[in-house]
């Protein structure tokens, strides 16, 4: 099949395999994606429930349907006209494999030696198991330490767990063992079933997971390419700010992480930073200025994760641990592409040399060693940066500093609050064209329609801090806490107490502040759950009510500008709908199907999805992108946009996609004539879906169509030239039009 015009993203589990994703090829059809995208499918574990954890590269995992159920799984979504993409780790693999048992029994004279990323010390490898004081017991052939088994004799040593392992790991998690992909036999040997699914056409596109951790990423892609021909590959790249994707890099583009960091920056008001800094400082104590939080987070993760890896570098480096934790921590990135042999790329070196401006001058030799070394030097610095960066940031800082929680996202920065519409477009305009874009994912610490309400927060900071002040002069527990457990609460309503205890407990070990998990504390956590059960009792849904419409008003527009905007977008399970569900696994539920709307949002967001769905096959290809601008008093409410496609020997737009943002000013218009005060929007009650941004407050605020007749996908209705937006969003807070000429 040819590159995806869009994908829905399926968690297989043990208990929803091929045989089930077969059965909703129909409704998967009739919502209008082209692919499905699958999580890794190869023999993981039997009992993981998320695939990362490969263990054998050469079956397609029994647990699913194995190799028949795959292919037969295949032809029935082929002949529904989907195709297939598959989540593929390159990475690592859980170190319970036939081949890392043969490294571990004969050593570095194994076959298989050269396929893991190991340290050997006199010819032996950590193993970082041992946490009590119970001896490994010898039963006959094996060595059996509570539920570890190893060959004996054998080339390893057992180390404290807290010691690191003695090879490349994935993050800070030793059961995921480093590969060594650069080596060509690595490569084929742990793609081949892989290779074998895109030449018989059962697979049509592929999701690279966790690039970062490769030992020369570029040149990983380049040998895919080589194999696979022009099949549409993304991969999982997290990107900063204004950092982008390597130029060089033989892929499509990024899972989407840029993309769901902007759009979600469109539905956040910047006027709301000031007063929700201001209450996050007063509730938590916490600091007004983000990146010390996350300097010091990474630095702690360094000493309580990676002295291992911290090591290795310094050997590597010929440099002082000290300077090389010092480095780690001040890196803004995921990773600084250096190649060994080659010139450092300008922003690589500018990078590293401005993080080390950071630094004490202990520094200053290491900057040249990590950018013009050895290939060992150069090569670890890149494979640390992103673990630190993962466990420093996304594990830890984002829950310690989190004044509007729906900013605390992977790649996200927590203390940038709102997107211009002028920027998000100068954005679209640089998009690879067949990138993914996405809302939510796996990964995501809280789904899109979490976000939606929190970002309602950035326009109703004062209200919001009267909500939380009433919930805590109820219930109270830690302040490090609190606040996060109140933001959470209201956005993921209705959850229960056991799901909500469940984030919390996560969080808060993440956080690190009271507990962690190296360090659990019964009684905190005995506490924490009583917390969590006193705090679902609240009459929390009230406040959820009020924001609802303007919650529902950013859920909307934001899946409408996500579907329609340049590149292939993804659907994650269940999202056609709404979902509020938090951080993994809390995100990996089961999802039923069909979809069934419950309420009068799952039925707005279901027709959405599916009538923007169905345009994108319609496009095909990748349609050009142009900005479209209201006019008038409201018209930094509205982001709308053209696609365009070649028709009759010419280029001319074929769909707008309009979305109303920053809805409760909006709203506050339809009551003043004037934009709204910081006040403007309070009050009690619910508010329909029309004042929430459907049609009021746009006095005169018009958009001017492209030439020709457009109907409206939603209504029905057929419109042209300069609309008045109070019509063309009279009904629903966004449109989307077809060109409809006759």
């Amino acid at each position: 099949m040819s590159r995806p015009s869009s994908t829905y993203r399926v968690q297989l589990t043990p208990d929803f395999g091929f045989a089930q994703v077969a059965e909703i090829a129909g409704y998967l059809r009739d919502l209008g994606v082209s692919h499905v995208y699958l999580s890794p499918i190869l023999q993981a574990t039997p009992e993981s429930r998320h695939g990362y954890d490969v263990i054998d590269h050469s079956r397609i995992r029994e647990e699913f349907g194995g190799a028949t159920g795959f292919r037969e799984m295949a032809q029935q979504l082929a002949a529904h006209d989907l195709g297939v993409v598959v989540d593929i780790v390159p990475n690592h693999m859980n170190p319970v494999n036939a081949q890392f048992w043969s490294v571990l029994k004969d050593g570095p004279g194994s076959p298989y030696a050269h396929w893991f990323d190991i340290e050997w010390d006199g010819g032996k490898v950590a193993l970082p198991v041992l946490g009590d004081d119970t001896e490994p017991v010898v039963d006959g052939d094996v060595l059996r330490y509570h539920e570890h088994v190893f060959p004996h004799p054998g080339h390893y040593r057992l180390v404290d767990w807290r010691e690191g392992p003695g090879y490349r790991r994935f993050f800070d998690v030793s059961s995921l063992i480093g590969l060594r992909v650069e080596d060509p036999s690595v490569l084929f040997a742990t793609h081949e079933v892989i290779f074998w699914l895109l030449d018989e056409g059962l697979v049509d596109g592929l999701r690279v997971d966790h690039p970062d951790g490769l030992a020369d990423p570029r040149g990983y892609l380049e040998r895919l390419r080589a194999r696979v021909g022009e099949t549409w590959t993304v991969v999982e790249k997290i990107l900063i700010g204004p950092e982008r994707l390597p130029g060089d890099w033989a892929c499509d583009g990024t899972t989407g992480y840029d993309v769901l960091n902007r759009v979600n920056g469109l539905f956040v008001d910047p006027a709301g930073k000031e007063p929700l800094v201001r209450l996050f400082t007063e509730l938590t104590g916490g600091p007004e200025d983000y990146r010390p939080v996350m300097a010091q987070a990474k630095r702690e993760v360094l000493d309580l994760f990676f002295g291992a890896e911290v090591k290795r570098l310094a050997r590597a480096a010929d440099a002082d641990p000290a300077a090389v934790r010092e480095l780690l921590a001040a890196m803004p990135v995921y990773r600084a592409y250096v190649v060994p042999g080659e010139e450092p790329p300008p922003e690589s070196v500018e990078i590293v040399e401005l993080a080390a401006e950071a630094c004490s001058p202990a520094v200053g030799p290491l900057v040249r060693k990590v950018l013009y070394g050895s290939d060992e030097a150069i090569v670890r610095f890149q494979q640390t940066c992103g673990p630190v960066m993962a466990k420093g940031v996304e594990d830890t800082a984002l829950y310690r500093w989190y004044p509007l929680a729906c900013l605390n996202e992977v790649g996200g920065e927590p203390d940038v609050f709102g997107v211009g519409v002028e920027e998000f477009h100068d954005f679209c305009a640089e998009l690879l064209p067949y990138t993914m874009t996405t809302l939510s994912t796996h990964d995501t610490k809280r789904s899109e329609d979490v976000r939606a309400r929190l970002s309602v927060l950035s326009e109703l900071p004062e209200e919001w801090a009267s909500a939380v002040a009433a919930w805590s002069s109820e219930v109270s527990f830690d302040p490090h806490l609190d606040y996060l457990a109140w933001q959470n609460l209201m956005a993921a309503w209705p959850i229960s107490a056991e799901r909500f205890t469940d984030y919390l407990l996560k969080a808060a070990r993440e956080a690190k502040t009271a507990i962690s998990w190296l360090n659990p504390d019964p009684a905190y956590e005995r506490r924490l759950r009583e917390f969590a059960q006193a705090a679902v009792r609240l009459p929390i849904g009230e406040f959820t009510e009020r924001i609802e419409p303007f919650a529902m008003s950013n859920s909307l527009g934001a899946k409408l500008v996500q579907l329609m905007m340049p590149g292939v977008p993804d659907v994650y399970q269940g999202n056609e709908t709404t979902d509020f569900s938090l951080v993994d696994p809390d995100n990996r539920r089961p999802v039923t199907y069909p979809r069934k709307p419950e309420t009068s949002w799952d039925a707005a967001k279901l027709l959405v999805t599916t009538q923007a769905l169905r345009l994108r096959r319609r496009l095909g290809g990748a349609a050009s992108y142009a900005p479209l601008r209201a006019e008038g008093e409201a018209a930094e409410h509205v982001i709308a946009f053209a696609r365009g496609a070649v028709a009759d020997g010419r280029e001319r737009a074929q769909a707008v996609a309009v979305a109303t943002r920053l809805p409760v000013r909006l709203a506050g218009r339809s009551r003043t004539g004037s934009p709204s005060d910081r006040g403007a929007g309070s009050g009690t009650g619910s508010r329909s879906g029309r004042e929430a941004g459907s049609g009021s407050g746009w006095g005169a605020t018009t958009l001017t169509l492209p030439a020709g007749s457009w109907r409206e996908l939603l209504t029905g209705g057929v419109f042209t030239g300069r609309i008045p937006l109070t019509h063309l969003l009279g009904q629903y807070p966004v449109s989307l039009l077809e060109r409809h000429d006759i």
